[in-house]
């Protein structure tokens, strides 16, 4: 889930968001190394459910109940209303698609963003599904985005900013000639779902909160073929694309670390080395 969508409303005595930069402790990080590998899990769950003539319901009923039989709690489902346990998004669908009764066709793009919690803390991953035989432009459009969170994460070390993660994803992708969305953005990650500091996906470098040892935060490029720009639909959790274009999307909860960043998110918990 992206941060933007809760700054306006959000204040510091909101039970969903907290405001300042947090340094985990040991122990708090072996409680968000968990709730990365159920979120992990849970994604390599949906990998394989995903397919033509399964409702996106069906993924969140499935998610739900692993996230659960792993140990953890959704995350999302509750979170400022949201009625799911995972967020959906197909098609032009940038993020936050609500599971419901739409039936996956071949040729779709799918976003599943999916969050769970493990003794009080969070994880927080997204990833862009192929269903059946999708298009060459839509396969590309995935390997550009996959790479853009790879850029990102790659930046993200002690002693930089926020906007040099942004500045590393916007310089692989726009001489592609893509739309990268800059209405929505990463964000901090712990015991809350959204923490500071907000984490764009796009520059200059130089600008924003500095990074140090013990941060968590979440990447999250999303990619367009089309414009950057976006629409808020009448069911104000639905992000699309404003001129109709394909969507993609990918993210990672990190752990800032000297060693490298440190995938919170992935089944091995890899540190990232250029």
């Amino acid at each position: 889930m992206n941060k933007n969508l809760i700054l306006q409303t959000a204040s510091n005595s909101s039970p969903e968001y907290n405001p300042g930069i947090t340094i985990k402790s040991a122990h708090e990080i072996v409680a968000m190394r968990k709730a990365g590998k159920v979120v992990a899990k849970t994604i390599e769950l949906l990998k394989e459910l995903s397919r033509p003539g399964v409702t996106t319901r069906y993924l969140d009923q499935m998610a739900e109940k692993e996230i659960i039989r792993l140990g953890g709690t959704p995350t999302f489902k509750g979170y400022r209303g949201f009625p799911g346990s995972i967020c959906t998004s197909v098609g032009n669908e940038i993020v936050h698609g609500i599971p419901g009764s739409r039936v996956l066709r071949n040729g779709d793009l799918l976003k599943v963003d999916v969050g769970a919690t493990v003794d009080g803390f969070i994880g927080d991953s997204a990833v862009t599904i192929g269903i059946g035989e999708i298009s060459d432009d839509a396969m590309k459009l995935i390997d550009v985005t996959a790479t853009a969170l790879k850029m990102g994460i790659l930046a993200a070390l002690p002693g930089v900013r926020t906007g040099d993660i942004g500045a590393a994803i916007e310089e692989y992708v726009s001489p592609k000639g893509y739309g990268l969305v800059r209405e929505y953005v990463g964000h901090g990650v712990g015991r809350f779902l959204h923490e500071e500091p907000a984490v764009p996906n796009y520059g200059p470098g130089g600008r924003g909160a500095k990074l140090a040892n013990g941060m968590a935060i979440a990447i999250e490029p999303m990619v367009n073929i089309g414009g950057w720009q976006t629409r808020l639909l009448d069911d104000q959790w639905t992000v699309v694309t404003k001129d109709g274009s394909l969507s993609a999307h990918f993210e990672h909860t990190i752990l800032i670390s000297q060693e490298g960043p440190e995938i919170l998110t992935s089944l091995n918990g890899a540190y990232v080395h250029g």
